[in-house]
């Protein structure tokens, strides 16, 4: 084989996965089959701004399946601003199952506080009692 041609072939298999990269197609598939809104472009940005694509989208596909409605918007706002996205979808479902009203600017608001917003859910549903001897 020429060696511009080998060379060429090497480029477009580098470019293929450099598409990959920024294009996370098997993700928005992922998203779009479990009734999760979120665009490819949108992903794409995430990338860009260096928010970790899967954690949001895995939270916002959970988030979806249990009927809570947040947006990929609040996600990614959440993870920049230093939060943990996947225990305050957790938190909130919990709330929701045990019929507490909780909604996400409180539970963003609690975890970036610094507390385990999903423990503190934990604790409205099951009180912890403190003994003193």
């Amino acid at each position: 084989m020429d060696a511009a041609l080998m060379l060429f072939v090497f480029g477009g298999i580098v470019l293929f996965f450099i598409f990959l990269y920024f294009f996370p197609i098997s993700l928005w598939i992922t998203a779009r089959v479990s009734g999760a809104r979120i665009g490819l472009l949108e992903m794409v940005l995430m990338r860009i701004r260096k928010v970790p694509v899967r954690v949001v989208v895995d939270s916002l596909i959970t988030a979806t399946k249990a009927g809570l409605n947040v947006t990929s918007t609040d996600l990614e706002t959440h993870y920049l601003a230093g939060g943990n996205v996947p225990k305050v979808i957790r938190a909130l479902i919990s709330a929701e199952k045990a019929n507490i009203t909780m909604d996400f600017k409180q539970a963003t608001a609690i975890d970036l506080a610094g507390r385990d917003v999903f423990e503190a859910v934990q604790i409205s549903v099951n009180p912890k009692v403190i003994t003193i001897r």
